[in-house]
């Protein structure tokens, strides 16, 4: 967890849609290995009851009483760093990025079977979320006290530190946490929409109640909930985050009052004033500025597309100072890593390159380039500038290190992670006391007896330099919202683009200037594909978008399986023949395909939605066996 150092200026971020790229892999790293790594890394990261698919086997249940002592289950959710407490602004801002990465890089995830892990580390995070939001103006904010927690140093199983839960409600308001976590349930809703539509629903109506409760309410959390101060201080107040919800509900909803909330606060938030050389779970305006950027060049800008251009403009000022063609640019390291503090560095990194990557498919979405104060720069140069910095964290640096945990072979031994420095309760269960953890674990020298794989570290100084150190905090500290934007990097870096048109067609005319809906594919002659359809189990399929990308027409298929019987439908397995693209919503088991991996039922009358994309028509789907229970 990081005790900040700033306050600096502020600016831009966008987002949402289904993509289809493919494999144009860069060559050197092995980017599907590290993403593979970096979200197994959120395992280590779980607290509560930990589930039978824990991949992560050295760590075991913890937080069992969280809540307790004021009447709410706040069992669950991640811990941010390492040490054991439960911080609500920097989980949820993780949630959000996670839940980013997943909407625009979800289909190179699925090439790489890490899509149903992707979506399981959401999930971790959002029914937590849901739980610490019992009533609509009321929401719990952390649990654990960082100076009670820092004074001890206990793997998570262990813990006797106070576990206190603290809250902010009408009397007590904080914006910026609500608007973050209204933020992270709408864009979650976006990863469930189809998989898991229930689901989606009951995030949506939790964000939409979050978000009224933050605009009502007005105020900054930490002064609420003071003991945040230290370690998560909300230096750039509440104004960005309420525009972060705003925009993460419009993308989530299409309702117009989002939009107008925009177009209308856009000023007065500071969302088309502030020019930023930041972003992270602190200060958001770079990425609602590109998010909202998204947005006009999909046509959805309407009648305030003039203010959106605002927001644009500071968009493209973030990213122009990340390739050092701006009036105000970002410090680089000698060997070319963007610098912004001494503390947890990464974290500015893996979130300055995902907005670079994502705005660099935008622009060759929309056939445009980027404006900056030194001259116009191409699509290309801001993927490259991204790769960059992800090959510099890969081991592409003067130290040739890798500042991921577990990748490559010079990697950092002594984390200063709680649970990876001492060893497993599962190895050795013998108590480890609040102060003897300082003595005997702590001050080891020696290599962490667990690996912390996929843990992204704080990074190098200015200068390069990095000291491998239990005690160097500041360097070898991992975080949850370092890894949350770089599982979309990975994924984009190892599984290409191809062509596709991130910004989808939208039925809303473009407005004069903005990107065009890309050319429709012709509709082939749709003829059901025989499918097992019986009075148990129904099976219906439907061509729900077409287009052309190289010449080439492709077409989505959404297919719906429903539980027609009385009873709970489990142990499905689906034949499906003539597929010929990817296909998310299932998870794939030898020559069948099952419930994803975060369902295991449907109940009575209930809907499993799953969909495809290829050249052809419609697979053949059939129901291999099932069992009603």
């Amino acid at each position: 967890m990081e005790k900040v150092v700033r306050l600096i200026s502020m600016a831009p971020l966008f987002l949402q849609m289904l993509l289809v790229s493919f494999p144009l892999a860069f060559a050197g790293h092995d980017y599907g290995q590290a993403l593979t790594k970096s979200i197994l890394f959120f395992e280590a990261q779980r607290s509560g009851y930990l589930p039978g698919s824990q991949r992560v086997k050295w760590r075991s249940d913890s937080g069992l009483h969280d809540g307790k002592a004021s009447g709410v289950d706040l069992v669950g959710g991640y811990y941010d760093a390492g040490d054991n407490v439960k911080f609500g602004l920097p989980m949820a801002f993780t949630i959000t990025m996670m839940s980013w990465s997943i909407v625009e890089y979800g289909k190179q995830m699925a090439a790489n079977g890490e899509l149903g892990h992707a979506m399981e580390a959401v999930k971790w995070g959002t029914d937590y979320l849901i739980k610490a939001h019992p009533h609509p103006d009321v929401l719990y904010g952390e649990v654990g006290d960082g100076n009670t927690d820092h004074y001890c140093w206990q793997r998570p199983e262990d813990m006797t530190t106070d576990r206190k839960a603290y809250k902010i409600d009408p009397s007590n308001p904080g914006s910026d946490l609500a608007g973050e976590t209204a933020a992270a349930m709408a864009a979650a809703s976006i990863v469930f929409h189809s998989s898991n539509p229930s689901y989606a629903n009951e995030l949506l109506t939790h964000a939409q109640q979050l978000f009224e409760f933050a605009d009502k309410y007005r105020g900054k959390y930490d002064s609420s909930i003071t003991v945040a101060q230290k370690y998560y201080r909300s230096y750039s107040g509440y104004a960005d985050e309420l525009l972060w919800a705003a925009a993460w509900l419009y993308q989530a909803t299409n309702n117009q009052q989002y939009l107008s909330y925009l177009g209308n606060n856009g000023q007065s938030l500071g969302g088309t004033g502030w020019a930023m050389t930041e972003f992270g779970w602190d200060v958001k305006y770079a990425g609602v500025q590109v998010l909202v950027s998204k947005m006009l060049m999909q046509g959805k800008g309407g009648r305030y597309s003039s203010v959106l251009k605002q927001y644009q403009e500071k968009a493209e000022f973030f990213l122009c100072s990340c390739l050092g063609k701006s009036s105000r640019n970002i410090q680089k390291t000698p060997g070319g890593l963007l610098y912004r503090q001494r503390w947890n560095n990464m974290q500015f990194v893996t979130s300055a390159s995902f907005l670079a990557t994502v705005y660099s498919d935008y622009l060759t979405s929309a056939g445009k380039n980027m404006n900056c104060a030194a001259g116009s720069s191409s699509p290309s140069a801001l993927l490259s500038f991204a790769k960059s910095q992800v090959d510099y964290i890969l081991g592409d640096n003067p130290r040739a290190t890798s500042y991921m945990v577990g990748y490559g072979n010079n990697y950092p031994r002594q984390v200063h992670h709680r649970g990876s420095s001492i060893v497993s309760i599962k190895v050795d269960p013998s108590f480890v006391s609040c102060r003897g953890g300082y003595a005997t674990w702590f001050s080891r020298k020696g290599s962490d007896p667990n690996l912390l794989t996929g843990a992204l570290v704080g990074g190098p100084d200015a200068y390069d330099n990095f000291a491998d150190e239990r005690d160097n905090y500041e360097q070898t500290e991992p975080a949850t919202y370092n890894n949350a934007p770089l599982i979309g990097l990975l994924a984009r870096l190892g599984g290409g683009h191809g062509g596709y048109n991130q910004l989808l067609p939208e039925v809303v005319p473009a407005p004069k200037g903005a990107v065009t809906t890309p050319k429709s594919a012709p509709t082939p002659k749709f003829t059901p594909a025989p499918a097992s359809t019986s009075a148990e189990v129904a099976i219906e399929q439907k061509l729900t978008t077409s287009w052309v990308a190289n010449g080439k027409s492709y077409y989505r298929y959404s297919t719906v399986v429903t539980n027609k019987s009385a009873k709970t439908l489990k142990d499905l397995k689906l034949t499906i023949s003539k597929l010929y693209g990817p296909i998310w919503g299932l998870e794939k088991s030898g020559d069948s395909y099952g419930f994803p991996a975060w369902l295991n039922s449907l109940a009575a009358g209930e809907k499993l939605e799953f969909v495809y994309i290829h050249s052809a028509d419609p697979a053949e789907v059939s129901v291999s066996s099932y069992t009603l229970a």
